[in-house]
């Protein structure tokens, strides 16, 4: 069993910057692939960022790249998500979430924990 919960949502104005941290708890979490997704009211969830098992390999959704940065420590068992030049679009609710793997994972679909998710709302 993995559980996950995300801290470190808040208010920012618009070109600032936040950083979401997820704390997981499970036995073999070097065994899980680890992502970011993001949704809003009456949308669907969409991915943000994933990691591999060590977080040596990456994936963004265009929307992101070069503005968020995903970070894995295998030794704390958290994965951060860094998020730099916040646009009003970024406000979402934000999750961590973990899927059985080792590669990067980007389907929501294959993700079987989820965190209860941080609030990020953006100012223009």
């Amino acid at each position: 069993q993995v559980q996950l919960v995300e801290s470190g949502g808040g208010l920012v104005q618009a070109g600032g910057s936040l950083r979401l941290s997820c704390a997981v708890s499970g036995r073999t979490f070097n065994t899980y692939a680890l992502g970011w997704f993001r949704q809003a009211p009456g949308k669907e969830r969409e991915f943000v960022a994933g990691c591999n098992w060590n977080g040596r390999a990456t994936n963004y959704a265009d929307s992101v790249k070069g503005r968020f940065a995903i970070f894995r420590d295998n030794a704390k068992n958290t994965v951060d998500l860094q998020m730099t030049n916040l646009r009003p679009e970024d406000t979402d609710i934000y999750y961590c979430a973990a899927a059985p793997g080792m590669l990067v994972i980007t389907t929501l679909s294959h993700y079987d924990y989820w965190g209860q998710g941080t609030e990020v709302s953006v100012s223009s």
